[in-house]
């Protein structure tokens, strides 16, 4: 890897890191657009339960990994919400870069013995 490089992948991770950890605290807490078309047709009330009507979101269902450290965009167990989640985007970054670097790793390894 030349020097050049490796600086800007130091200062690509080092922006996605700052990004994750700093902005990510600034992102709309309103629905995206899958969860407000799935919300069209019920009525809520001031908690965002659905009160009345039909629309999908009335067959939600938690997933799998609702326990799980990381989910619902923070750390569980850390109790100041931006602490929060700027931590659990600095390990999504991190999680990420590293399956990333592994994967990248595996095929020049396996690109050198082929050669």
């Amino acid at each position: 890897m030349t020097r050049k490089f490796g600086w800007f992948l130091a200062g690509g991770l080092l922006v996605a890191l700052l990004l994750a950890g700093v902005v990510s605290n600034f992102a709309s807490s309103s629905p995206d657009g899958l969860d407000a078309t799935a919300r069209e047709g019920c009525t809520f009330d001031a908690n965002g339960e659905i009160t009345g009507g039909t629309c999908i979101a009335q067959r939600e269902q938690a997933h799998q990994m609702a326990d799980s450290p990381l989910a619902d965009y923070g750390i569980r167990g850390i109790h100041n919400s931006a602490l929060s989640t700027g931590l659990a985007g600095v390990a999504g970054v991190l999680i990420t870069f590293g399956i990333g670097a592994g994967g990248f790793w595996l095929v020049r390894r396996r690109e050198q013995k082929a050669a």
